[in-house]
């Protein structure tokens, strides 16, 4: 019986059915969990309802959920979005759900394994030759690429829809880099925060079970003798379209996260580039499509992948799930013939079917298809084809012709499939629930008794109404998927997860991984450093605006020119027309992501190098990215604010990648990652530190105008207040420099800064044998011994043209100092990889599409 409280949504709900739908059974009678969640959502109510998917949203967003987009404006980092309604099935439907999709799963790896040795199923007619030797995804070069286990497919995803019968239909299988459980997990623990009471009165399965059996099994893979091995997640870059995952998955898993770069082979194995040495790794689960995985034997073009990776793996030096080669089963042709091959090998029927699909390379296919058209979708056999699927009953007389012409010049490559009326389940769309047409993506990992199944899965939905657009490339939702019970005991599995004995605590940095830490770190400080110093001189240009006069004019254009020096935005106010009218350039410099220097070009380049290495930080940060993100969005609008809207978008962006520091500070391990990352940041400090006294006081001015310039440079050293402590009102340049030089307890002061990036570099891993301080040791002691025998009242002393020389050329050399410090540093630890503070535009030559 209906509750009195459901009946209201239910109602409504039903009215707008047009097809089966997943809260009815077969009988129209709507099932006990739909029942029990519809009276929760009545409870709630829908106000209710879209608030929290307004916190779903935003947490997403806090959390820096992503599924990059080729192609569009928001294409890169375009936030996941999650349907706060859950897809539901009972545990009962699941296990025979489970027994299929483990059949399915043994079936593509018997497959494979035949594909890759006897090929028995094309000698026997089970499957036409043209299935494999007219496969893009069958590699000739994989034919002797086998992992050491039982099974060859250890990670296997289906796509599966209800079909008519009411029954699940397998859809599609993914084989070579299956995608979509870290967005799964990701969607259970944002549902399980801000949607807790929707399983009021039900059990639902946990997903836990599922990652910790994958730990198992990649353990089982690695070298026994070892207590820590070495396990690579190996993902295409930040420019793929599930990077976040990528990086997720890696982190949730202890893994460590590297691309094709990070990695060489050398002496049959696969070496970690690391700025500790070469490290041996001893497996990889890889996100990169076959393909793409080894230059030298597969495609000559790829980047992405590992020259001499299949030669590693043939002599059983490196394991690599999935194995190049798995793609060929992913060919739609396949599925066409699962019955016969089902038969074949086990000698029983597909407990789960899969949608009638007909291959047109045999001639009685060929002819139902033409006659059929209007009832079908076309597609091409191969995946990596391109080819967008052709729903016939859309077609004109004329484009039918066409098509029929198309398939019959080279029928083998195309594939039919019967187009059938999937089921709808409930979608939150536009604050009302509606139905929509949705799909479920389950995930499979081998273990020692055969295949293991997630208890849940991915569920997509169409946000258009009667239509089946799943993908989350066209806009497709994402679901949560609950395997709900009444009782506990149904649905709790025991997994034990081996842990050894010892672990190695040490954790190996990529290089790659270093040099984004390191130019995070750069800038950070450096988009600090010119909002810093660009809000002190707005504000000395209002005040002589509103109550200065003609007298105070000297130190604004020394201000103005040091603005420039410091951002290296050549000519800037080295011109004398920007002079005049400041704001215009102001304004430039704060919104041209073009211009190289300005605030928006650094910001978007701290937001690039935040997100390639992703896996590092944790949400509390994650979080404080995602404000800077939003000023960055912001500060491209500056052409239409006026002065005071900059600033307190500035002030904003300041205070944010300030509490970024302090975060890292707080909470980020003491390791090489914080220590490249406070190496880039202090470097960049002294560079900009020393640029701003450079500008200010490499000439003498007049007295007042000096008072102007001291006051502007102790705020910018934050050290105003301390020095009004010590020296009241009494300002000279002697004095300001013996502080921001000298003073041993500023953090701002360069000997400070100079003695905090020595200890930092003595703690960096060694790369020379012998040498008791490496060259980049050597460039900081020297500057730092520079300025601390610097003679203080000589510094602040002009000569007869008012240049005070001594100071100019202590710290031009302490910059060429620092900046060869940089140099030295990627020398030693990042000179193998190309910079990643030079990014480009992203290349769709990797799918890894959900």
């Amino acid at each position: 019986m209906l509750t009195e409280a459901s009946v209201n949504l239910l109602q409504s709900y039903q009215s707008g059915l047009s097809s089966y739908d997943e809260v009815l059974d077969l009988n129209g009678k709507i099932k006990p969990y739909w029942q029990a969640l519809f009276s929760t959502l009545e409870k709630l109510g829908l106000d209710e309802l879209k608030n929290r998917n307004q916190e779903i949203i935003s947490k997403l967003r806090e959390n820096g959920v992503t599924y990059n987009v080729y192609g569009t404006p928001d294409g890169l980092n375009r936030p996941w979005q999650l349907d706060p309604i859950p897809f539901l099935i009972e545990q009962k439907e699941w296990a025979l759900i489970t027994k299929g999709l483990q059949q399915r799963a043994i079936l593509l790896d018997l497959i494979l394994k035949d594909l890759y040795g006897p090929r028995n199923l094309v000698k026997d007619g089970i499957i036409p030759a043209e299935l494999v030797f007219e496969n893009t995804g069958f590699l000739r070069s994989c034919i002797d690429i086998k992992l050491p286990s039982a099974n060859q497919l250890t990670l296997f995803a289906a796509d599966m829809a209800r079909g008519p019968d009411g029954q699940m239909w397998i859809v599609d299988n993914r084989t070579q880099a299956p995608s979509g459980s870290g967005y799964t997990l990701e969607n259970r623990i944002v549902m399980s925060k801000l949607l807790p009471e929707l399983a009021d009165g039900m059990y639902v399965s946990k997903l836990s079970p599922y990652f910790n059996c994958l730990q198992n099994t990649v353990s089982r893979l690695s070298d026994k003798s070892k207590d820590a091995p070495n396990i690579v997640y190996l993902t295409p870059g930040p420019n793929n379209e599930a990077y976040f995952e990528h990086a997720y998955l890696a982190s949730y898993l202890g893994y460590t996260l590297a691309q094709g770069d990070d990695l060489l082979v050398r002496n049959g194995c696969v070496w970690l580039k690391s700025i500790d040495g070469l490290q041996k790794v001893d497996v990889i689960i890889r996100r990169i499509d076959d393909d793409w995985c080894d230059p030298l034997e597969l495609r000559e073009d790829s980047q992405l992948g590992v020259p001499g990776l299949l030669q590693a793996i043939r002599m059983g030096n490196v394991q690599v799930l999935n194995p190049p080669g798995t793609s060929v089963v992913e060919n739609h042709a396949f599925l066409a013939f699962m019955d016969n091959i089902s038969l074949y090998f086990l000698g029983e029927k597909l407990v789960m079917p899969s949608v009638a699909t007909w291959w047109c390379g045999h001639k009685k296919e060929l002819g139902y298809v033409c006659d059929h058209l209007d009832e079908l979708i076309i597609k091409k056999a191969n995946r990596k084809s391109k080819f967008r699927s052709i729903y016939g009953r859309l077609l004109s007389y004329s484009e039918r012709e066409e098509l029929k012409k198309m398939i019959s010049q080279r029928p083998h490559e195309y594939i039919a499939q019967q187009e059938v009326s999937l089921s709808t389940t409930p979608s939150l769309i536009n604050g009302n629930i509606e139905p929509r047409y949705a799909a479920l993506r389950a995930f499979m990992v081998a273990d020692e008794n055969g295949y293991h199944v997630m208890q849940g899965g991915l569920t997509r939905s169409s946000p258009v109404k009667d239509r089946f657009v799943i993908s989350n490339q066209y806009g497709g939702l994402s679901k949560d998927t609950w395997i709900v019970s009444d009782k506990t005991e149904e649905i709790q599995e025991k997994i034990v997860l081996n842990v050894p004995a010892s672990v190695n605590k040490h954790i190996s940095l990529p290089s790659r991984s270093a040099e984004n830490l390191y130019w995070v770190g750069r800038y950070c400080e450096r988009t600090m450093a010119v909002i810093k110093f660009m809000n002190i001189t707005i504000n000395v240009l209002n005040l002589d605006r509103n109550f200065g006069g003609s007298a105070k004019q000297e130190h604004i254009k020394v201000l103005l020119q040091a603005l420039t020096h410091l951002s290296a935005t050549y000519p800037g106010f080295t011109e004398e027309d920007t002079l005049s009218n400041p704001y215009t350039e102001i304004i430039d410099l704060v919104s041209n992501t073009t211009r190289p220097g300005s605030i928006a070009s650094n910001i978007g380049s701290f937001l690039n190098s935040v997100g390639a290495v992703r896996n590092q930080w944790d949400l509390e940060i994650w979080r404080i990215v995602d404000l800077i993100d939003n000023g960055f969005h912001e500060i491209r609008n500056a052409s239409s604010m006026n002065s005071n809207n900059i600033q307190k978008t500035l002030d904003g962006l300041f205070n944010n990648m300030f509490t970024f520091l302090g975060v890292i500070a707080e909470s980020m391990p003491r390791d090489n990652s914080f220590l490249l990352f406070e190496t880039g940041k202090l470097i960049e400090r002294i560079l900009s530190r020393t640029s701003v006294i450079q500008s200010n006081f490499g000439v003498k001015n007049e007295q007042n105008v000096e008072n102007e310039l001291i006051e502007a440079t102790l705020i910018n050293h934050h050290s105003l207040v301390n020095y009004r402590q010590i020296y009241k009102s009494q300002l000279s340049v002697e004095t300001m420099l013996d502080m921001v030089l000298l003073e041993k307890s500023l953090p701002y002061s360069l000997v400070y800064m100079l003695d905090e990036l020595k200890r930092n570099l003595g703690k960096l891993p060694v790369t020379t044998r012998g040498e008791r301080l490496n060259e980049a040791q050597k460039f900081v002691l020297k500057a730092s011994t520079l300025v601390k025998l610097a003679n203080i009242s000589a510094l602040s002393k002009s000569d007869e043209d008012s240049e005070r020389k001594e100071l100019f050329d202590l710290l031009s050399e302490v910059s060429r100092l620092i900046s060869s410090v940089s140099t030295n540093l990627t020398n030693m630890y990042f000179s193998h990889t190309m910079m990643q503070h030079s990014f480009f535009e992203p290349v769709d030559y990797d799918k890894d599409e959900i």
